[in-house]
């Protein structure tokens, strides 16, 4: 049986699997009388694990058809593969379980789902199975506000009653791996699966997946008792529904409470000895009720010394926040229910706030230990364009491309925060150098022809919108704006025949509805006899 973390005491979970009192007696008993063997005739035959799926028989699995080769190396590796979805109509997931494919050289998963077929696109260009980490296609999301995953030790498990979640047609899946180097010396093959489990029962209500931690961790060489923590104050009331730790290998302790707005404090959760390899989502027997104004506290400590016996490196190094193995994290998801529907919304923008700070500072502190690395300036400022913070974003990108001139990526991220500042003309030079060195990408295109749009130049704009789609064939954005641009000049039958496209690929677009209303209302009128 795996090891249960948590303290008793300390939450009280519906999926514990803590040994009895009488059986860590018989247990103790056992060690102190020097293990004895006992009768060879009441052996228990050696169990047999059989290669099935924990939550039962899916209703669909989805896998790559062709696994990846790990080749032996000294690096670590994130490497997205596309597993796609073939649904004739939209389903409700009630739960999901997520298969590796190789635990040996598998560090964590990670699942999003893709329906703008970019992912798609960048794993094709691609000779071997899957693309390299770092390249997201912009149209990737997490399922419904739910963070879903695997990491050792899980135990996957099904939504409460009311809480599936939608998965539409067309929909790719991205399943995005941590790779460690193979301990074997020879190549691993890895082969990640995904299983679903339906419902017909549509969802009554919907959770988020909110994560406290840290991002400026920075352990110094040595430091046997590091502290990370982080707070937040609950803006709505919630039902807190489970809690998912998450540190790699030098955290040894991790606690976590909620202080109620009269003083009163909740405990949530304690473990005293943390272990990488047997990380799971503690699901609370009953809803913890956290009315508004809870702060909500974790506490984790590290050991980054010699002694810590599950240490790798000798001698102890600096050790800072990172994706890494070798990097180190702490984080505290927590799974909230808002008891008004309504305040999912209040509770989605607080945490984007919550997170924004972090990246900020994050950030800031990349670029200050590396500043002539142009990738962290860049990602410096898409955290300040974020944060509505346009001037101080120029100046990064300004710095990045200085450092690299030859980066499509923050051409096209100056050309935005320029677009923002009013410096139209300036914000087209930056898209058209964007697509210069990146004619491949459907985003740059849809990017010059809105701005171009913008400025009245209605024939280009035309032309890269639809650069766009022959890229990116299922861009909703491109379709609709092609639309309105066509419609300008009153194409009126192509215009209503792109909105109707962009309806297909996203059938929610508001402002693609609004717009074939109106192509259709100017063609009726058209229509009447004078």
């Amino acid at each position: 049986m795996p090891p249960w973390l948590p303290e008793a005491g300390y939450g009280e979970f519906s999926n514990e699997r803590r040994l009895r009192q009488d059986e860590i007696d018989a247990i103790e008993q056992w060690v102190a009388g020097g293990s004895p063997q006992g009768l060879a005739s009441e052996l228990l035959p050696r169990p047999e694990w059989p290669d099935t799926w924990q939550l039962g028989a899916p209703d669909l699995v989805v896998s790559i058809p062709e696994a990846y080769r790990l080749a032996p190396g000294d690096a670590e590796m994130f490497r997205l593969f596309v597993l796609p979805v073939s649904l004739r109509s939209p389903r409700y997931v009630r739960g999901v379980e997520v298969r590796p494919g190789n635990t040996r050289v598998v560090h964590h998963a990670s699942m999003s789902i893709d329906r703008s077929r970019g992912s798609r696109r960048l794993d094709a260009v691609d000779p071997e199975p899957g693309f390299a980490g770092g390249m997201m296609s912009e149209g990737v999301r997490s399922p419904e506000s739910r963070a879903i995953g695997w990491t050792p030790g899980i135990t996957p498990s099904i939504e409460p009653e009311g809480m599936a979640w939608r998965l539409e047609p067309d929909t790719d899946l991205v399943v995005e791996l941590h790779m460690l180097p193979s301990r074997s010396g020879e190549t691993e093959l890895v082969q990640p699966s995904v299983a679903f489990y339906f419902t017909d029962t549509p969802p009554t209500r919907q959770p988020m997946d909110f994560k406290l931690g840290s991002k400026a961790i920075d352990m110094p060489a040595g430091a046997a008792d590091y502290i990370v923590e982080d707070s937040y104050e609950l803006p709505v009331d919630v039902d807190l529904l489970s809690v998912y730790p998450h540190a790699h290998y030098l955290a040894k302790e991790m606690d976590a409470s909620a202080t109620l707005p009269g003083g009163a404090v909740t405990p949530l959760l304690r473990i005293k000895s943390w272990d990488f390899h047997f990380q799971d989502e503690y699901r609370y027997a009953r809803p913890v009720f956290l009315p508004r104004g809870t702060r909500v506290t974790m506490r984790y400590r590290y050991d980054n010394s010699a002694g810590n016996r599950r240490y790798t490196r000798r001698p102890p190094a600096r050790v800072v926040f990172g994706p890494n193995s070798t990097d180190e994290m702490g984080d505290l998801w927590l799974r909230l229910l808002p008891r008004a529907p309504a305040d999912l919304a209040v509770l989605a923008r607080s945490y984007t706030q919550h997170e924004l700070a972090k990246d900020i500072a994050l950030g800031e502190a990349r670029v200050a230990r590396q500043p002539r690395e142009a990738r962290w300036h860049n990602a410096l400022a898409l955290a300040y364009m974020q944060a509505g913070r346009a001037v101080d974003a120029t100046v990064r990108l300004e710095e990045a491309l200085r450092l690299d001139p030859s980066s499509a990526e923050a051409h096209n991220n100056l050309g935005h925060v320029l677009q923002l500042q009013g410096r139209l003309g300036d914000a087209i030079g930056h898209f058209r150098d964007a697509v210069r060195l990146a004619p491949g990408r459907d985003l740059v295109h849809l990017n010059l022809a809105n701005a171009l749009q913008d400025t009245g130049d209605v024939k280009e704009a035309i032309a890269h919108y639809r650069d766009a789609i022959r890229l990116n064939p299922a861009g909703a954005d491109a379709h609709n704006n092609l639309g309105v641009a066509l419609g300008s000049i009153g194409e009126l039958d192509e215009a209503a025949a792109e909105f109707r496209r962009a309806l297909e690929i996203r059938p929610e677009y508001a402002d693609a509805r609004e717009n074939l209303n109106q192509v259709l209302e100017l063609q009726k009128a058209a229509a009447r006899p004078n």
